[in-house]
């Protein structure tokens, strides 16, 4: 007899709250897969994803050809506000519009009866996961971060589990909420345990007299990073003759084209790599980057020495901070915080990542971060485990 369950994630707004949703929707999907084959069971999965109906949620899982549509099997959008830590008149129509989610959420999960939801984050999240708390549907909320998002704070009070990246990240709750903390790690899609260097140099087509340097993978986001920018073209004749420069720019950059053809040979620019940059990172020696949680994790799967440059400032809550302080703490990255971003300390740092040996140390202390099973098959388990039972 067929037994049909189904699973209802929520997160979005950026990618970073999508992409390890979906590493854990897949490896979800591939633990009942098992499971019917092992013990000859016959449970349907359906997994349906709520996500913000205006933004980039919905266009980002139809992009993800290879995972989302093999896992997720309906996207929902529903009206949401965003959560601001600042005083903004936007914040007053926004009560309105997270009431509205609240509703549309109540409504979708009346009808599509899920066993459980699995929040990855973002100010979407906040009203299905009230939602759920109304319908007694059991909700595991997961924070990717060191510290904790306002939208993990709000979601933790209708958890029956609170999952987190970090051991430390536990001393942040309550004595209230401990027990309902589980330290997982953080969700790495399956596309950077299997990515090929092969694949990345293939890509790259790096010039025969260039390939005695290491490489340099200068990642900014989708959107790019300006302070990154500026001071890799600040340096961009010191680096070029040291490293293969790999940069993933963002749409607005412009270099010029003086500077451009002294260093054409042992620079390649991209606005954004898509497919492509599992591999990409696989073949780069060190990584150049702000200090985005999955960013992070994503180099720490591939064992990538990393300099960090994190987003500080009034315009954050300090996440990347803390997350870059982590690594740097256990020896996997050189942190280069706010005023400490100078020409010379990047110089600095490139120096010392520039010899082998310490490239190898760095390497090391990435691979003893990670968990020893895969963060994403963890979850899949205790998702598994809520909602079949004792496994």
């Amino acid at each position: 007899m067929e037994n049909n369950i189904t699973v209802a994630f929520t997160g979005g707004g950026t990618g970073g709250h999508i992409y390890p949703g979906l590493a854990v929707a897949s490896e979800l999907k591939l633990f009942i897969q098992k499971l019917n084959e092992e013990k000859n069971q016959n449970i349907n999965l359906r997994l349906v994803w709520i996500g913000a109906s205006k933004g980039i949620d919905k266009k980002l899982l139809s992009e993800q050809k290879n995972e989302a549509n093999k896992c997720v099997d309906k996207f929902i959008g529903i009206p949401c506000g965003k959560l601001r830590r600042y005083f903004s008149l936007r914040n007053f129509i926004d009560v309105f519009k997270v009431v509205a989610g609240i509703i549309s959420s109540f409504f979708i999960l009346l009808k599509v009866k899920p066993a459980m939801i699995f929040s990855k984050g973002g100010f979407v999240s906040v009203p299905p996961c009230f939602a759920a708390k109304l319908l007694h549907i059991p909700v595991f909320t997961h924070e990717c971060d060191f510290s904790l998002g306002l939208a993990t704070k709000l979601n933790s009070k209708t958890a029956k589990k609170i999952l987190v990246s970090y051991e430390k990240t536990k001393n942040l709750f309550s004595k209230n909420y401990l027990q309902k903390v589980v330290v997982t790690g953080n969700p790495v899609r399956p596309v950077f345990y299997n990515a090929k260097k092969e694949s990345g140099l293939e890509f790259l087509q790096i010039p025969l007299e260039q390939k005695n340097k290491p490489i340099l993978f200068v990642m900014g986001g989708s959107l790019g990073a300006k302070q990154i920018n500026d001071l890799v073209l600040e340096n961009l004749d010191w680096i070029c003759e040291r490293f293969f420069v790999v940069h993933q720019t963002g749409n607005n950059f412009a270099i010029d084209e003086n500077l451009f053809s002294k260093v054409k040979d042992s620079y390649k620019h991209f606005a954004f790599i898509y497919d492509e940059m599992p591999s990409v990172m696989a073949a780069s020696d060190v990584i150049l980057s702000r200090a985005g949680a999955n960013s992070l994790w994503e180099c720490a799967v591939l064992e990538k020495p990393m300099i960090l440059i994190p987003l500080c400032g009034s315009g954050t809550r300090g996440d990347q901070v803390d997350n870059a302080e982590f690594f740097e703490s256990q020896n996997a990255a050189i942190v280069l915080k706010g005023e400490a971003a100078t020409s010379e300390n990047l110089q600095n740092a490139l120096t010392t990542l520039q010899q082998d040996s310490e490239r190898k140390n760095y390497s090391s202390s990435c691979k003893n971060i990670l968990p020893k099973e895969r963060s994403a098959f963890v979850i899949a388990k205790l998702i598994a485990q809520e909602i079949l039972g004792d496994l």
